[in-house]
Formats: structure tokens, C-alpha cells, sequence
């Protein structure tokens, strides 16, 4: 499908990102709980795990971009299911945010964890089913969707970060 091929530069330069923060994140995790006596999962669960599935989904939007697809129904197909499953994803993180009892979050916290998120894969969703009938347009929502998911995660992963090394008390 050529439609992808004019997205090449696009997703390489996103789907690296999206890999390296991954790692990135893992390192920072890492030194995080080298911070604490004992980092409570549901906290973790809750907003970091999030994070890291965001990014993976980036990463595999962008490697879906190279498949060699016969048509675009496979194609939509994927984009559907992965808009559908983050949706899912994104109820169930509202719920652990809820549960949880580490942190109360504020206003920032819910846009960016839960409302730009599911926006995000709405927007993946309905994409996927416009694809059948004006694939342009709804290539240009996916990467948007692939953009907002990326710059979630940054903004989540350093949220995080200054959460640990400036709100959260050092135990000793």
C-alpha cells in the first residue's frame, strides 16, 4: 500500500522514540525503587505500568506502518482492535487510579491518564473503521493518536520522575 509508504520517516522517527522511552522507563523505575524501602504495586500498576503500554503501543503502531499489507482491511482491522483494547486498557487504569491509595491524583493527573489516553484510542478506533472509505484522512488520525499516546508518556514518565525526587519523602 503506497498511502503507508509516505509515512515511513514519520513512524521510524516515532516508533524509535517510543522504544528508547521504554527503556528509558525502565531505568527510571529502576533507580526509583532503589530510592524507597518499598514501592507499593498498586501505585506502579496504576500510573507506570500505563506509561509503558503507551509507548509499546507506539512502537507497534509504527511497525504495523511497515507491514506489507495486501489491502487496508487487515490494516484496519489491527488498528481497530489495538483503538478497542486500549479503550478497555484505559477504563480499567481509571479504576486502579481510583483504588489506589499511594497518591491522590489532581486534575493533571486524570487528563493525562485517563481522558487524553482514551481520546487517543477513540480517535485509533473510529480511524480504523473511516480507513474503508477515506484512508488519507484517517492515516493522519492515527498518527495523531500515535503522537498523542507518545507525548502522554513523556509527560507521565517526567511527571513521575518529579513526583519521586521532589514531592514523595526520601525514607530512611
Amino acid at each position: 500500500m503506497h498511502e503507508l509508504a509516505e509515512w515511513d520517516s514519520f513512524y521510524v522517527i516515532v516508533g524509535s522514540a517510543a522504544g528508547a522511552l521504554i527503556g528509558l522507563q525502565f531505568v527510571v523505575m529502576t533507580l526509583i525503587n532503589q530510592r524507597t524501602d518499598e514501592a507499593p504495586p498498586e501505585a506502579g500498576q496504576a500510573f507506570s505500568t500505563p506509561t509503558v503500554l503507551h509507548f509499546a503501543v507506539v512502537l507497534f503502531l509504527s511497525a504495523l506502518s511497515r507491514v506489507p499489507w495486501p489491502g487496508i482491511a487487515p490494516a484496519s482491522i489491527s488498528w481497530g482492535c489495538i483503538g478497542a483494547a486500549g479503550i478497555a486498557y484505559t477504563i480499567y487504569v481509571f479504576t486502579r487510579i481510583k483504588r489506589q491509595d499511594v497518591y491522590k491524583p489532581v486534575m493533571e493527573d486524570w487528563l493525562f491518564h485517563v481522558l487524553i489516553p482514551f481520546m487517543s484510542y477513540a480517535l485509533l478506533t473510529v480511524a480504523a473503521v473511516w480507513s474503508a472509505s477515506a484512508i488519507r484522512g484517517a492515516l493522519f488520525a492515527i498518527g495523531a493518536a500515535a503522537l498523542l499516546l507518545l507525548f502522554v508518556g513523556i509527560h507521565n514518565a517526567w511527571d513521575t520522575v518529579m513526583w519521586h525526587v521532589f514531592a514523595k519523602p526520601r525514607q530512611e
